[in-house]
């Protein structure tokens, strides 16, 4: 991979203008995406490569609307209930899908395997089971990918990178979880080597398991990256960043509202 001294931009968290027209997702749109096409040419990827996920979290039902018709068909949320409820909402909207991409309590993988279409935090055996178990009497399969705590930080979620191998030698027993790739949530730091190294690590890391991974798992996927620091995830190898400000604007709450544990903005 090159390594280019691409900076990072969380110096514009929260200052993003808010999106309050169709035109305004448009542009915000097109904008992320040009920014996906120049990190795609320094790092000799194809922007196909790249699916860009936009955030919602903390987002009203009245913008998430105007983003669907700027062409917006699949959105991350953090919160379960919070996704759920904004589900039930839009059933009109038929060909939306949900990627919940926060950390989950086993209690909430009723609600999960109810709607979402994407799990993108999956840490604990003790929730692969019980999402395998509810996705089964739903009758569905989910996409999964399993969180790896590159910073190893205390306030992050997600397992120890050494822990990683022996989870996913487990995970063939639960047939309802198709097991797509790796997640992670860099540092959020001004320093670019930092955030850097976290990415190369989950790459590095899925790279290593890849050739034992057991029948059923896929680790084709790695998603890493938000507003502030996905031009750098892209060039270390993300197929998925997940972008909620630069698309959305800054919200109305404070990070610390929905991260009470963990100070990692999207």
């Amino acid at each position: 991979m090159n390594t280019p001294d691409t900076p990072t931009r969380h110096d514009q968290h929260g200052a993003y203008p808010r999106a309050e027209t169709v035109e305004d997702f448009r542009h915000n749109l097109a904008t992320v995406q040009q920014r996906i096409d120049a990190a795609c040419q320094r790092a000799n990827r194809q922007p196909s490569e790249v699916r860009l996920l936009p955030v919602s979290k903390t987002m009203d039902e009245a913008h998430i609307r105007l983003a669907y018709a700027a062409g917006c068909r699949q959105l991350g949320e953090n919160k379960v209930q919070e996704a759920h409820h904004k589900w039930e909402a839009m059933q009109d909207l038929a060909d939306l899908q949900w990627s919940v991409i926060g950390h989950l309590q086993t209690n909430k993988a009723k609600l999960v395997a109810r709607f979402a279409s994407e799990f993108q935090a999956l840490d604990s055996l003790r929730l692969a089971e019980a999402l395998d178990r509810r996705l089964q009497h739903e009758g569905r399969q989910l996409d999964v990918f399993v969180q790896v705590n590159t910073s190893e930080e205390d306030s992050k979620f997600g397992l120890p990178p050494a822990d990683v191998a022996s989870f996913l030698q487990s995970l063939h027993n639960f047939s309802s979880l198709r097991v797509r790739g790796l997640m992670t949530l860099a540092l959020f730091s001004a320093q670019p080597d930092q955030v850097r190294t976290c990415f190369v690590r989950l790459r590095e890391l899925r790279d290593r398991l890849r050739q034992q991974a057991p029948a059923g798992v896929q680790l084709d996927e790695l998603s890493m990256g938000m507003s502030g620091d996905f031009e750098i995830a892209i060039e270390e190898g993300a197929t998925v960043v997940r972008v909620g400000q630069a698309i959305f604007g800054a919200r109305a709450v404070p990070d610390s509202h929905y991260w009470p544990d963990t100070a990692a903005p999207r």
